[in-house]
């Protein structure tokens, strides 16, 4: 199996995650026009590799926000009515 054809099949998957196909979906798609599973897993890999040095890289660290919220206050069934009439 020649590199320039994985290669190909790894355009072929850039190409249409670009487009919206879902991975899966390639994967079935190039299953059924009886490519090897071999070659396809090869260009996947070939193509996440290409595809993860193009992605921006993160500068800064997320911060992580968070507060307590303070707990509800459950009224009992008589407490709901009482404060129907207040």
């Amino acid at each position: 199996m020649g590199e320039s054809y994985v290669r190909q099949l790894a355009n072929y998957i850039k190409r249409n995650l670009a487009k919206g196909y879902t991975l899966d979906a390639l994967k079935m798609s190039l299953e059924q026009q009886e490519y090897s599973r071999t070659a396809i897993e090869q260009a996947i890999k070939l193509a996440n590799e290409q595809l993860s040095k193009q992605a921006p890289k993160m500068i800064e660290k997320p911060v992580i926000k968070y507060e307590i919220e303070p707990p509800i206050e459950e009224k009992t069934f008589w407490q709901k009515i009482k404060s129907l009439f207040e």
